[in-house]
C-alpha cells in the first residue's frame, strides 16, 4: 500500500503516535505508582541499579523515539508494511504490560518472561522494519538497548528477591 498524504496528514499521523506512546507510557506509569511506593524500594537491589530519577528522562526520549519510529514505518512507501505494523504494535502492548506484571502484580518471574518477549518483538520490528525505513529501525536501537539493561536489572532484582 503506497501511502501519499497532505503535509496536515503526516502531521495527524506523528501526532497519533505521540498520544498512543504517551496513553502507553502513562498506563506504564499508573502500574508503577502501585509499587513504587512501599514494594520497589523495599526490594535489594543490584549495584548496577540506577537511581529512580534516571527512569524518567530516559522513557521520555525513548518513547518520543518510539512514536517517530512508528509513524515513519506507517507513512513509508513500502509495500507490506503489516508485519513490522503488527510487530511495533506487539512491543507496544508488552511494554505496558511489563509494569502491570512487574509493579501492580509483584511477580518478577512473570515480568522475565514479559521482558524477553519484549525484548523479541522490539528486535524483530526493528529488523522487519529495517527494509521499510531504516531510520524508523535505528529510532529502536536505544530502546532495545535500554530494554537489554532493563531485563538484566529484573533478572536481578527477582533472584535478590524472590
Amino acid at each position: 500500500m503506497d501511502i501519499r498524504i497532505s503535509t496536515g496528514g503526516t502531521v495527524a499521523v506523528y501526532a497519533g503516535f505521540v498520544l498512543t506512546c504517551t496513553v502507553v507510557a502513562a498506563t506504564g506509569g499508573l502500574a508503577n505508582s502501585y509499587g513504587l511506593t512501599s514494594w520497589y524500594p523495599a526490594l535489594v537491589k543490584p549495584f548496577f541499579n540506577p537511581p529512580n530519577w534516571v527512569f524518567g528522562p530516559v522513557w521520555t526520549v525513548l518513547y518520543g523515539m518510539i512514536a517517530v519510529a512508528g509513524a515513519r514505518y506507517v507513512l513509508s512507501p513500502a509495500r507490506d508494511k503489516e508485519p513490522v505494523l503488527a510487530l511495533y504494535t506487539t512491543q507496544l502492548a508488552l511494554n505496558a504490560a511489563w509494569s502491570w506484571v512487574f509493579f501492580y502484580g509483584q511477580a518478577m518471574g512473570a515480568a522475565v518472561a514479559v521482558i524477553v518477549a519484549l525484548w523479541l518483538a522490539i528486535l524483530a520490528t526493528i529488523t522487519y522494519g529495517w527494509p521499510k525505513d531504516r531510520l524508523a529501525s535505528l529510532l529502536l536501537i536505544p530502546y532495545l538497548a535500554w530494554v537489554s539493561f532493563a531485563t538484566l536489572l529484573n533478572v536481578a532484582l527477582w533472584r535478590l528477591n524472590g
